[in-house]
């Protein structure tokens, strides 16, 4: 769902006197805004408070560990609403309960129905018999697309096996922006890639001084995604709501500090929900 006109209308503030506006006569008096206007620093702020307000009025309790997710849930039913700026994703395993709530979005705010969420902030959803596939194709073919790799030959892993990389490998890089921006999509990437979150950790270590050799390690990468651009997340259907972690760690892996690396990934049933490699 979304909310067309979003931050506007909601609260107002007051603003100096615009330029060319000024009054002579009143050079300290200030300008009333009768709304909230994009570009205000408190227009988010305006419009999430008067968003949340009115969910808590409907029965939601916001998260505490996400301020972006409110809550709604009885013995038999669970309802979740996710907000990112003025659009929101409705969750439930009760329809009628959605219906009811856009009944009451529409009723409060200017709104539009999307319909089922199909894409969000560059992960595709898909729904099927087997349960929901989230995945970030098209995010990969653009990456690949950006670099000149969309027909470069594919590898089978993402880092060389042998690879010992260190802050002194290489060559600087004589503009490092380039490598911080890709490793910082790689590192969007992950929500959905978890076989991957590994190697970007560690060539999120050498953003401060980037080299060739990093650089390269990086591009590698892409030729690895190149072969596999349909792989995600099965959120499956049929599996059972059982929590299962599993933890590794290294010892003394980090040629430059002598530090062990941790992994941890946790699935709910034979779902991936939750991973990270840390140093």
């Amino acid at each position: 769902m979304k909310f067309p006109p979003g931050y506007l209308g909601y609260g107002f503030r007051f603003s100096d006197q615009f330029e060319g506006e000024q009054s002579t006569y009143n050079p300290t008096k200030v300008c009333k805004l009768l709304k909230s206007l994009y570009g205000l620093k408190q227009a988010p702020r305006q419009w999430f408070a008067k968003l949340s307000s009115s969910l808590k009025a409907n029965g939601f309790t916001q998260s505490k560990s996400d301020y972006s997710l409110f809550i709604k849930e009885s013995t038999e039913n669970f309802f979740g609403i996710l907000v990112y700026v003025d659009d929101l994703i409705l969750a439930s395993n009760n329809m009628d309960l959605i219906d009811q709530a856009k009944q009451f979005l529409s009723s409060q705010f200017h709104m539009k129905d999307m319909g089922e969420l199909r894409y969000f902030l560059g992960i595709e959803v898909d729904r099927t018999a087997q349960g929901i596939f989230l995945s970030q194709k098209k995010y990969v073919c653009d990456l690949l697309e950006e670099y000149g790799l969309s027909q470069c030959r594919a590898l089978k892993l993402p880092m060389d096996s042998h690879s010992k990389l260190t802050p002194d490998s290489g060559e600087p890089l004589p503009n490092p922006e380039t490598y911080q921006q890709l490793v910082g999509k790689l590192i969007y990437l992950t929500l959905t890639r978890p076989d991957i979150a590994y190697t970007v950790h560690i060539l999120s270590q050498f953003m401060h001084k980037p080299t060739c050799v990093h650089q390269q390690a990086a591009l590698r990468v892409l030729r690895y995604l190149s072969g596999s651009t349909d792989q995600g997340i099965l959120l499956a259907s049929n599996s059972a709501a059982k929590l299962t972690a599993y933890c590794d760690s290294d010892w003394a892996g980090c040629p430059s500090t002598r530090r062990s690396t941790t992994g941890y990934c946790i699935l709910l049933g034979d779902s991936p929900i939750s991973w990270k490699s840390k140093k």
